[in-house]
């Protein structure tokens, strides 16, 4: 089959942008590590001490991490003291819970 005969989503570009943004969802949840933060957070507020506590990489990569996962709009935080807490958005919510039905 030739590539440029599959036409699935090339004629309505808003239908396009979704492939696009669905290729970017994947290969950021792709990543065990994010996925298994996104279980985490699925059970509520947490801080980057105790995701690391259950995620067996060091602080700052999970902090990695937690900044992708922020600037895709699924987690959001918010400073408690001196400890910055992180937790599902709502649409971070609905992608966690629709995978785990998977």
């Amino acid at each position: 089959m030739n590539v440029r005969s599959y036409n699935c989503c090339t004629t309505n570009k808003h239908e396009f942008n979704k492939v696009i943004s669905l290729t970017s969802l994947f290969k950021l949840i792709s990543v065990e590590s994010r996925l298994k933060i996104l279980c985490i957070l699925q059970q509520g507020s947490h801080c980057v001490c105790e995701i690391e506590q259950h995620v067996s990489e060091s602080q700052s990569l999970i902090s990695h991490h937690l900044r992708e996962l922020k600037e895709a709009g699924l987690i959001k935080d918010d400073k408690k003291g001196q400890f910055v807490h992180y937790k599902l958005t709502g649409k971070g919510k609905h992608i966690i819970s629709s995978l785990l039905k998977l």
